[in-house]
């Protein structure tokens, strides 16, 4: 209710009567989330600018073009390993989509997560790292300073001053209103946000930059959680130059995938839904097929070359080794569907089979199976 009556007015008018707002803010208690009940059906994922926005450049690389990269990356992950997940694009080509018609399109999808990636720069180029933005009011000028320069793309839209009722990009009184909006799904942006960056930090070696609040238009208009992302600095030449590569690419979106992964997980397990990792069938009991794809004697660290090359990697115990195995099914045929996929990264992967989470040999569970 608060914030129709919010969106209602033009900024002047919400700067001159905000005592009233206040006061009327206290009368007002947080509505019921729409993320309570059910499994976690469909996300939204939203790559910043394109067409005739590039977006922040630096000497070589546009933004608009690393972030598609990056968000079609993820989109594959998920699409690849959480079948169940309907993954809806505000883009998947080099197009201009306003920041109004980005959040239509998930709220028209009824999702349960909005992610938004971007890539940052800043005059200084020495500044690097990742940070993942939530809705809400900027403590610091820095923050202030990302909210602009993402929301000045409004700009560009005819008539962005009726749209977006006044709302200057440019003009830090607008961002006031941001102030007043009860965002009821503060604290699930936020816990994605913060495990968006743990991943970032964590796995994928990254300057972790932190979980941040700022007022981007594009959170402000959508009916769930969301975070924006920011991959990292393209005014820094060495974060450029990752920020490019397919290797950065794949391991940012791999990052990325692995917090929504938790997230969902979390979601889930709040909604009393049962996890599973993967349905299995009933004709090989206890039977599962893998692609073994590494072996060291000691623990391979997260952030290395494998864990880059795949984002379902399992890690299981073989005596004096660690070994690392991808793919998985149920059946011997189903894994070797997967085996020309994985060779274009490891050419000498090969097929293992585990009964009740044990490794035995081929011949045993084929005959399990009955193959």
């Amino acid at each position: 209710m608060s914030q129709t009556i919010i969106k209602g007015m033009n900024i002047k008018n919400i700067i001159w009567c905000l005592p009233v707002f206040v006061l009327m803010m206290t009368f007002y208690a947080n509505p019921v989330t729409g993320q309570t009940t059910g499994k976690f059906q469909r996300v939204v994922i939203d790559a910043g600018h394109g067409g005739k926005d590039p977006g922040a450049h630096g000497k070589y690389a546009k933004e608009k073009d690393v972030v598609l990269a990056v968000a079609l990356k993820l989109g594959n992950y998920i699409e690849k390993y959480m079948p169940e997940v309907e993954v809806v694009y505000t883009r998947k080509k080099d197009v201009f989509v306003p920041l109004k018609e980005r959040a239509k399109i998930a709220n028209k999808s009824d999702a349960s997560l909005f992610i938004s990636i971007h890539a940052n720069y800043i005059s200084n180029p020495k500044i690097t790292g990742t940070e993942t933005f939530a809705l809400g009011l900027h403590r610091t000028q820095d923050n202030l300073e990302v909210a602009k320069k993402e929301n000045s793309v409004i700009v560009l839209e005819d008539d962005y001053s009726t749209t977006y009722e006044d709302f200057d990009p440019n003009l830090a009184e607008s961002y006031i209103i941001f102030e007043l909006y009860q965002n009821i799904y503060l604290n699930q942006s936020l816990e994605m946000a913060d495990m968006v960056q743990h991943q970032f930090g964590e796995r994928v070696g990254r300057r972790n930059r932190g979980v941040k609040q700022a007022g981007f238009l594009v959170l402000r208009e959508i009916a769930m959680p969301g975070v924006l992302v920011e991959l990292g600095f393209l005014s820094n030449s060495i974060e450029e130059k990752y920020l490019s590569s397919n290797e950065g690419q794949t391991l940012l979106a791999s990052g990325i995938y692995r917090a929504f992964r938790d997230y969902k997980n979390n979601f889930e397990a709040k909604n009393n839904i049962e996890i599973k990792e993967t349905p299995k069938k009933t004709t090989g009991p206890g039977v599962l097929y893998r692609i073994q794809v590494a072996s060291s004697k000691r623990q391979i660290k997260q952030g290395t070359s494998i864990y880059k090359k795949f984002a379902d990697l399992y890690e299981y115990k073989d005596g004096k080794y660690f070994k690392y195995a991808v793919g998985e099914s149920d059946s011997f045929s189903g894994i070797s569907k997967q085996v020309g996929m994985v060779q274009e990264k490891v050419k000498d992967c090969f097929i293992i089979a585990f009964k009740d989470g044990q490794r035995i040999s081929l011949t045993e569970a084929k005959k399990l199976t009955q193959e």
